[in-house]
């Protein structure tokens, strides 16, 4: 990416107004605190040439309505690389968003640690860290836009540490930087876009996209509820199934609603989480996201009908931690004949994912409901439901096994997996009675049955 805009500029990209604010008075060493030769030259020029005196510029904006912390990094100031001065800046902005309860947006376009003053530059990360880890405990949403370039200590902790990451695309965006990585390394590596793909980001967003986006981040993160999300409305058959068999049937279908067609119906609008921040995306398994349902905002982890992947659980664990951190109802929709069970999801390591989402729903103290929209396939299904709050529609199974499964390990023989099937009652109905599920959704306002 060649167009890289001043922290001003960038601002008022996402804004119309912007107040900064007052920045801790330093006097620094001449040279620095290493007397680094010809650094105090360097720090003029930059100013010259910017117009700033460091390298972020921090303020309180309304963005679409909804009044934030911004941070904005000024990448023409010596790379846009922390140092001291950097630091201060940063810390005062965390403690006017805590003291004002305020959600944060960084806006990062750095090089990493300013090599002029050496491990007190390095040392910044700590502050940085100390200060998310406040504003963390304050409950306060943090985004960050990577920018072009986002690399080193930026990327390690005002980027990759925060609960939203968002970025332009073709941004440069690693750990390493592009002078001190190998130099066989695969450039494409170090992209905007490779970083979404290994989860390690949620979306690219176009930069005449960004005030919108960014407005509905922030609308959507700071509504917090303490009422459950009603579960949607059943979108397929009305009717129940009259037998096992059937109902598994009627669940594998290709013609039945899956998520996609759930979250449409449920939300008027919604945004996505993506990538599990190991390295890890399911986007084809696990949609993840907030939502504004009937004007509040709800989150949601919907499996698709596809066995889920270890990457899906862990974002979807994540995902639950952060509503429950925001205050914000979660909906989760069971569809998924099981989680996936080849070699590589067992190297990615599917038994710990799928303890980690237990465990995130176990834990939640925001209200969690959950509607089985199809298959309902054993822990891999059960994992993201909701304990005492889960709802199924007329077109679902839950099951502790595939019937077919069921069959082979009793020794039974295929003719028999019908009758297995009834056997395991796995009907909606049958989860009812044995008190799995609270009730039956209907197709509409006045559809839920008991």
């Amino acid at each position: 990416m060649a167009d890289r805009p001043p922290a001003r500029e960038v601002l008022a990209l996402v804004t119309d107004t912007f107040t900064e604010l007052p920045y801790p008075a330093r006097t620094p060493a001449p040279d620095g605190p290493l007397g680094w030769p010809g650094y105090d030259a360097a720090r003029a020029r930059a100013a010259a040439r910017t117009g700033e005196e460091e390298s972020v510029v921090c303020g309180v904006a309304d963005v679409e309505g909804t009044p934030a912390v911004l941070i904005a990094f000024e990448f023409g100031f010596l790379g846009g690389s922390l140092g001291e001065g950097t630091g201060d800046r940063l810390e005062a902005a965390y403690a006017h968003a805590v003291a004002h309860r305020l959600p944060l947006v960084s806006l990062v376009a750095t090089g990493g640690s300013r090599m002029q003053e050496g491990m007190l530059a390095l040392t910044q990360l700590q502050r940085v860290a100390r200060a998310s880890a406040r504003a963390r405990e304050a409950r306060l949403p943090r985004i960050a836009v990577l920018r072009d370039p986002t690399t080193g200590g930026g990327w390690a902790t005002l980027g990759a540490g925060a609960d939203v990451v968002l970025a332009l695309p073709g941004a440069q965006v690693g750990f390493a930087g592009s002078r001190v990585r190998p130099p066989d390394a695969d450039p494409t590596a170090y992209t905007a876009e490779a970083q979404v793909a290994a989860g390690a980001a949620d979306a690219l967003v176009p930069s005449e996209e960004l005030r919108t986006t960014l407005g509905r981040w922030l609308r959507l993160l700071t509504r917090p509820s303490a009422d459950p999300a009603p579960p949607p409305y059943a979108l397929g058959a009305p009717d129940l199934p009259a037998t096992g068999w059937d109902a598994v049937r009627r669940a594998r279908s290709p013609h039945r609603p899956r998520a996609a067609a759930y979250l449409d119906a449920y939300f008027t609008s919604r945004v996505t989480l993506s990538g599990d921040r190991c390295g890890g995306a399911d986007p084809g398994g696990m949609l993840c996201g907030f939502g504004d349902h009937e004007g509040r905002t709800v989150a949601y982890a919907a499996q698709t009908g596809t066995a889920t992947r270890p990457a899906g659980y862990r974002t979807a664990a994540r995902l639950v931690r952060l509503a429950d951190r925001l205050g914000i109802p979660v909906l989760t929709l069971v569809d998924t004949p099981g989680a996936a069970n080849d070699a590589e999801a067992e190297r990615q390591g599917a038994g710990a994912a799928i303890a980690d989402l237990f465990s995130a729903v176990a834990a939640a103290r925001t209200p969690l409901t959950t509607l089985v929209i199809g298959e309902g396939g054993s822990g891999g299904a059960l994992a993201p439901a909701a304990p005492g709050h889960t709802w199924a529609t007329p077109d679902s199974y839950f099951s502790v096994i595939a019937p077919e499964l069921a069959a082979a390990i009793l020794k039974r023989p295929p003719s028999a997996v019908e009758s297995t099937a009834d056997g395991l009652r796995i009907r909606p109905q049958d989860l009812v009675e044995l008190g799995v599920v609270r009730g039956i959704v209907g197709p509409g306002p006045d559809g839920a049955q008991n």
